[in-house]
């Protein structure tokens, strides 16, 4: 995703229904206290301290912090794989969007396993255990380009994809219930740059190592002999060896670093709460809530997923490369948008501030189809400004919609990213039959899905704020 920051806002609510037991202890520390066995150290006396301000906690948040970083270059350079594969392994749109399926497929299937896991053997192993998985699946991509077939590729991704879930949960909950409970906006907005810093930089990664700017046409290809459209295509999958080797060995030194690392005690009091999902799904603007991330999601992947095949139909002159450089520049306006979008948030309710950036983004959207050119292409860039405050937002909605059932609300709205294994091939699917500018549209009923939840949310406080008067 990014989708894609999962779960930096993911025990938030968790937190506040922990506070009445943390109350007792912060009596004589500002800080939640976290128990040894959380994080997988040695048992040890636990003694409260004035705040978690010391070397032990800035080096764990240094490395947690760089996690955020991690997963959004996996995100994001799927986007380059699609285009990538369309090439190396002669994908339709519609094959190439299973990266998205077999990567987004992941987090439902993994979330709640790894909610349950973070329970049972804490946030450090469980961050130490998605780094093994995703660096496992990454360094998987050096004997699937020998093997040369597209279901090793998927298998890799799948294996990637759940070592960020449980990176994201972990991470999360470390983020938000690691420290002060007063400086959570501002640990939480610090790993969100650090994730937003790797969406833009994972296409310029793709663009320069991966496309390895040897391009043809259907026609040149037909005129070439099969032994050199053989050794062209094996020369293209090679591209992706050397990136994500690199990337798998990164992944197994920062799960040594975090392993080696002394964390900071979490309180668990609650671990044993029992989980009501008839009561979660009983509460009206969970049910849709979790319908309006699905749908955004599968908004986000759809339009970044086919962004460079959109520039190349509309600028056949645009080199691929170029165009992974632009989905760069656009991801940038995504970055810029959270940072804008929070300050705007200080003094705009969130559903007013949820509809207004729906409908420009269907504005951005009708642009990017009914215009040409450059026009076109600037219209496209502009989507991803305005979908910048959705996910958190829509999150934090659904979170608040969930009450005292926030923990598992919270991994089922992470269950809803899998709503980036749907719409991106109904996407791909349009683009192979009638095009991919006007399959563009597909992207339209999910913003209408986003407007219409922030519309209820709106009617919902109205009701409130109404019922608080008469009173």
């Amino acid at each position: 995703m990014n989708s894609q920051q999962a779960s930096v806002l993911l025990l938030t609510a968790a937190g506040r229904t922990k506070r009445a037991h943390q109350n007792r202890d912060s009596r004589r520390t500002s800080c939640p206290i976290m128990t040894a066995a959380t994080f997988g150290d040695s048992p040890e006396p636990v003694i409260p301290r004035a705040a978690p301000q010391g070397m032990r906690f800035a080096a764990a948040f240094a490395l947690v912090t760089s996690l955020f970083f991690l997963w959004a270059i996996a995100h994001n350079l799927n986007d380059i794989l699609i285009k990538q594969f369309e090439k190396a392994l002669s994908l339709s749109r519609l094959q190439a969007s299973f990266i998205q399926i077999a990567f987004y497929v992941a987090y439902f299937v993994f979330a709640l396993p790894a909610g349950y896991a973070m329970k049972r053997i804490g946030l450090k192993r469980s961050m130490v255990m998605g780094l093994a998985f995703y660096g496992v699946g990454a360094i998987a991509f050096y004997p699937a380009a020998e093997i040369g077939t597209f279901a090793t590729f998927l298998t890799a991704l799948f294996v990637i994809a759940g070592g960020i879930v449980c990176l994201e949960i972990a991470a999360g909950a470390f983020i938000v219930l690691g420290g002060a409970p007063e400086r959570s906006a501002f640990r939480i907005n610090l790993a969100q740059a650090f994730n937003g810093l790797g969406a833009v930089i994972a296409p310029i990664i793709g663009g320069m190592f991966i496309f390895s700017g040897h391009e043809h046409s259907t026609a040149q290809m037909a005129q070439m002999s099969a032994a050199s459209v053989a050794g062209f295509r094996v020369a293209e999958l090679h591209q992706v060896q050397v990136p994500y080797l690199l990337i798998g060995i990164v992944a197994f030194a920062i799960a040594i670093l975090i392993a080696a690392t002394r964390f900071p005690a979490e309180n668990r009091s609650n671990a044993r709460q029992p989980v009501s999902y008839g009561s979660l799904f009983r509460q009206r603007k969970f049910t849709a809530a979790v319908a309006a991330q699905f749908a955004y999601v599968g908004a986000q992947v759809a339009v970044w997923s086919f962004f460079i095949d959109f520039v190349k139909d509309t600028r056949p002159d645009i080199e691929e490369r170029t165009a992974a450089y632009l989905l760069s520049a656009s991801l940038f306006l995504f970055m810029i948008g959270r940072f804008t979008g929070s300050l705007l948030l200080r003094s705009v309710k969130a559903p007013n501030a949820l509809i207004a950036y729906g409908v420009l983004a269907c504005c951005a959207t009708c642009g990017a189809v009914a215009t040409t050119g450059i026009t076109s292409i600037a219209c496209l860039m502009a989507i991803s400004f305005f979908m910048s405050i959705m996910y958190p937002t829509i999150f934090a909605l659904g979170i608040a919609a969930a009450r005292e059932q926030g923990q598992i609300g919270a991994a089922v709205m992470v269950m809803a990213i899998v709503g980036g294994a749907v719409i991106p091939p109904a996407l791909g699917f349009l683009a192979d039959h009638v095009g991919v500018r006007p399959g563009y549209l597909v992207v339209l009923v999910c913003f209408a899905v986003v407007i219409i939840f922030a519309k209820l949310e709106r009617g919902a406080a109205t009701a409130r704020t109404e019922i608080g008067h008469d009173r």
